[in-house]
């Protein structure tokens, strides 16, 4: 795996993570009924942007380690996902 691939397969875990962990206990100032006027009842009333960033970061790292040892082991190929035969035989 080349170190592009490497960032590139880390920034779409991490992406995939925060997608994940944004909505998790989650506040809304509809729930607390302090509505900012001007904001919908289902606006975050604390983000905590920074904290769900570091929780998606240290979950991302451990499942980009383990999907990266898959990949560079081998126990997985592209060929093991190719159902439809579309991909030409390995020539020896």
């Amino acid at each position: 795996m080349s170190i592009t691939a490497a960032a590139v397969l880390f920034a779409v875990i991490w992406f995939m993570t925060f997608l994940i962990v944004l909505p998790l206990r989650l506040t809304t100032q509809g729930d607390t009924g302090e509505v900012v006027p001007g904001t919908h009842k289902s606006a975050p009333e604390n983000p905590q942007i920074g904290k769900r960033a570091k929780i998606t970061t240290i979950i991302a790292a451990v499942l980009w380690v383990i999907i990266g040892g898959i990949i560079i082991s081998g126990v997985i190929s592209v060929r093991d996902i190719d159902w439809f035969n579309q991909m030409s035989p390995i020539s020896e």
